[in-house]
């Protein structure tokens, strides 16, 4: 006998505009060089400060589009409370999709604390004096030397740790959504579309 029960419909709705998905693959790219060239670059980095002056006019889009950028895109749309933070943090565990059209309200807090991350890796970057004659920071003589040759460095350095926890975060975010729940949250950040139910 056939099944008679009607599945949800469905209908597609555009998610991500051509700003943000083009944001974040660029940042991605970005990111990727900046931090290999850091880790495995030559002795001599112009390549990674490159990748940071691409990140720091990534960040500067970004932001400015945060405020005037299509519903999905902006802050406001996917800064939530503390409630709905917690209320999602209790949907999180079942194989439902919590329904959310764009950011979810712990991947809006996410991405905050991403974007404040690549802010300070860039104005540390950009201030780093790591006194081998070579790999200055343009704006180190901005700053007082005890920031440029000692702080700014080991900040740096910091935060490109935590900037990698934070991506791992985000990586495992996406399998678990993929494999638990049957959410592709990798395809609309290509295409801009996405399934949800009406």
């Amino acid at each position: 006998m056939k099944d008679t029960a009607a599945s949800p419909a469905k209908k597609t709705v555009t998610v991500w505009d051509p700003v943000v998905r083009l944001f974040h693959w660029l940042l991605v790219a970005a990111f990727a060089a900046a931090w290999g060239l850091g880790e495995w670059g030559p002795n001599q980095m112009t390549w990674h400060f490159y990748a940071g002056y691409a990140i720091a006019g990534l960040l500067a889009v970004r932001l400015i589009w945060g405020f005037v950028g299509s519903r999905t895109a902006r802050f406001s749309h996917f800064l939530y409370g503390p409630k709905e933070v917690a209320n999602y943090l209790r949907h999180l565990p079942s194989k439902e999709s919590s329904g959310h059209v764009g950011h979810n309200p712990l991947g809006g807090w996410s991405v905050l604390v991403m974007l404040a991350l690549l802010i300070v890796q860039v104005v540390t970057g950009l201030t780093s004096d790591p006194q081998d004659y070579i790999n200055v920071g343009p704006l180190a003589g901005s700053v007082p030397e005890s920031i440029s040759t000692s702080w700014a460095p080991k900040i740096h350095e910091f935060v490109a740790t935590l900037l990698l926890i934070v991506v791992g975060i985000h990586i495992a975010a996406i399998v678990y959504y993929r494999t638990w729940k049957g959410v592709n949250l990798v395809k609309p950040m290509i295409t801009g579309k996405k399934e949800v139910g009406e």
